[in-house]
């Protein structure tokens, strides 16, 4: 994201009259980076971008390349009308965005195909020799049904653009699946034609402090990790934070007032990205149930679906548009595979808006319920997940292969149950059992905890006899060293969870 650095205008004018100069970018410099690579290659590029909604794409392509930006054009979306969009709806916005852009005379095209051709003689008019960007903006909201968008799509690239070196094609979507399925992973016409691919995700711990700054708001790591917990480093939920307002003053104004800023955000969400948004609603609904997640066949039982073809595909969308994770549990064969919600935002919907009357002022009232500080605790513990490249440097084990998992053991009359929501299982046979902690004062290890730890540790060694686990903290707070803590041979805190 950028931010605007504010400079006094001549002296002539009042002391406090300011005006925007330049723009000061929050991360996505590898992104940035492509993006001009493709601008400046002096070839015909063909760039998707694509990942979850509200992550900031559309901002990114345009402050990029704005200055180079022939045609713009951004598809209907399904959800904000009251009726559903068709394809004359979509053909009939591309023609006024034509029309916008300078093209004189012609009909509304009739089909994909000669709209397409519209924009090759746009275009070509246009042409002086330097680079021409073309940008469609929530290309999937584009291809209704049977409305051969695809085909025409692979027609305008393939037998037109593809030969024109001064053509950049940039793209970008928020159905991910689609994304995937129809460019980056597309079997037919546009197999390999991509020149480009970028996936956008969220803003990491570092990256929501550098924003919260350029924004002019101070605020502790506790409460910016508390922001991420809620918001998932999405920047657009993000820039409403008012610098005036408190922590909780901002997550009621969002939430629980009567007017909340994101008060419908999860419904429309949610049919702005699938096709069976109620169906993938519900699959979300019924994984937020439990952190660990559930398999394939316990989803379709408990929300009443079979495992058929649709229902592999709305799994699929929802991987792809981060909202799930599939993963496998340490110790199971691969094949065994859970699904659990990764996604921040929808965790805190689902426990405390969606159910909820409108409160005013919810959170600031309840921040000290016991409800939240156990919902704070399952949410560090996602916040961890989505961090463990930062947790694996601290480690000082980057440059190890390892792959993130849990761990369940159902317990019975001989046997304690336990479950461990983060292990790094690693390729050298060392495996970090992580605990994690959201507290704000020193974190205090119990002579109970301690025979807690000692005893896991010791289970897992009988179970899995080649390997070597180590009892791993990550909290919110340093340690209180006493007897018990060096339990724990690693003790990580917040901070190094905002490693850049």
């Amino acid at each position: 994201m950028f931010s605007p650095k504010r400079v006094p205008l001549h002296h002539h004018f009042e002391a406090n009259t300011y005006i925007i100069v330049m723009c000061q970018i929050i991360g996505r410099k590898k992104e940035i980076a492509e993006l001009r690579s493709a601008l400046e290659s002096g070839r015909a590029e063909f760039v998707a971008v694509y990942g979850r909604r509200r992550v900031g794409k559309t901002f990114l392509i345009n402050e990029v390349l704005r200055d180079n930006i022939t045609f713009r054009h951004t598809g209907l979306s399904p959800y904000d009308r009251k009726r559903k969009v068709t394809l004359r709806d979509q053909l009939q916005n591309f023609h006024f965005s034509l029309i916008r852009h300078g093209l004189e005379g012609g009909e509304m095209p009739r089909s994909w195909m000669e709209a397409f051709f519209r924009l090759e003689q746009f275009l070509e008019r246009q042409d002086n020799g330097t680079r021409q960007v073309v940008f469609i903006d929530e290309l999937p909201w584009m291809d209704t049904h049977r409305s051969g968008f695809l085909t025409a799509l692979e027609g305008f690239w393939n037998g037109w653009a593809c030969s024109r070196h001064n053509i950049c094609l940039v793209v970008c979507g928020s159905a991910t699946s689609w994304m995937l399925d129809n460019l980056i992973n597309n079997k037919g016409g546009l197999y390999g034609r991509l020149t480009c691919e970028i996936h956008l995700y969220p803003f990491s711990l570092h990256e929501c402090e550098d924003f919260f700054l350029s924004r002019g708001i101070k605020m502790s790591r506790y409460n910016v990790a508390q922001a991420y917990m809620i918001l998932g480093g999405i920047p657009y939920y993000l820039d409403y934070f008012n610098p005036s307002m408190s922590f909780a003053q901002n997550i009621d104004a969002l939430f629980f007032s009567r007017r909340a800023k994101l008060g419908d955000e999860f419904v429309r969400l949610f049919h702005s990205v699938f096709d069976h948004a109620d169906e993938c609603m519900n699959i979300v609904r019924m994984l937020g149930k439990r952190h660990g997640g559930f398999t394939r066949d316990e989803i379709a039982r408990k929300i009443g679906k079979s495992t058929n073809g649709d229902f592999t595909k709305m799994l699929k969308a929802l991987i792809g548009s981060g909202f799930v994770a599939a993963y496998t549990p340490f110790g199971r064969q691969q094949a065994l595979l859970h699904y659990k919600l990764a996604d921040c935002f929808c965790w805190f919907w689902l426990h405390y808006k969606e159910h909820l009357q409108i409160e005013e002022d919810y959170w600031a009232h309840h921040l000290k319920e016991p409800e939240i500080a156990s919902w704070r605790g399952i949410a560090f513990e996602e916040v961890c997940m989505q961090h463990v490249g930062q947790i694996k440097h601290a480690l000082q084990i980057a440059g190890v292969a390892s792959r993130e998992s849990s761990f369940i053991l159902h317990g019975d009359d001989g046997q304690e149950g336990m479950q461990i929501d983060l292990i790094i299982d690693r390729a050298d046979d060392v495996v970090n059992v992580c605990e994690m902690k959201f507290c704000k004062s020193e974190f205090v290890v119990t002579k109970s905890y301690n025979e807690k730890i000692t005893r896991r540790v010791e289970t897992l060694e009988r179970m899995f006899p080649s390997k070597t686990f180590q009892p791993t903290l990550i909290s919110a707070a340093p340690v209180h060293r006493n007897e018990y803590s060096e339990v724990f041979l690693s003790q990580l805190t917040i901070d190094d969870l905002f490693a850049e």
